[in-house]
């Protein structure tokens, strides 16, 4: 297995592995779920799931679609749901989120702009590289 490349979290290698799963069922194919990480691993270059997961990274669980999240946007509180999750290089994550109810991402009196689904990169720890010119993060997230 290449040591280079940083694995993702157990959690989102079994999201893999359902999402696999789900995919093959639209196809009139089954998979059991310990076939699913099985293959998962093998795609991952390890000889099988055991030893995928001993080497997955711990540093953070992970963002997968369908996780239920809460953070500030733009210094606003929000819950809402991860929509699509890809990890990217350097620990970095690309997300799309979905608010439960719309964010108004204006801090002006004089109108608003609503937001229900923003897209978004943040760093393991869950913040955006991006800043508000008060220096605070654009998107701060954490699991509900």
């Amino acid at each position: 297995m290449n040591n280079t490349i940083q694995i993702p979290s157990r959690d989102v290698l079994k999201a893999q592995a359902k999402r696999l799963r789900s995919d093959l069922a639209t196809k009139g194919q089954s998979m059991s779920h310990a076939q699913a990480l099985e293959t998962i691993a093998h795609q991952w270059g390890a000889r099988d799931w055991n030893t995928l997961s001993a080497r997955a990274s711990n540093i953070h669980p992970g963002w997968s679609p369908g996780q239920r999240v809460a953070g500030r946007y733009l210094g606003h509180p929000f819950d809402g749901e991860i929509k699509a999750a890809r990890q990217q290089a350097n620990g970095f994550w690309a997300l799309t989120l979905r608010f439960d109810e719309a964010v108004d991402v204006v801090t002006s009196p004089l109108f608003s702009s609503f937001r229900r689904q923003v897209n978004t990169t943040l760093n393991a720890e869950g913040h955006s590289p991006q800043k508000t010119s008060d220096g605070q993060p654009h998107m701060v997230l954490y699991p509900a």
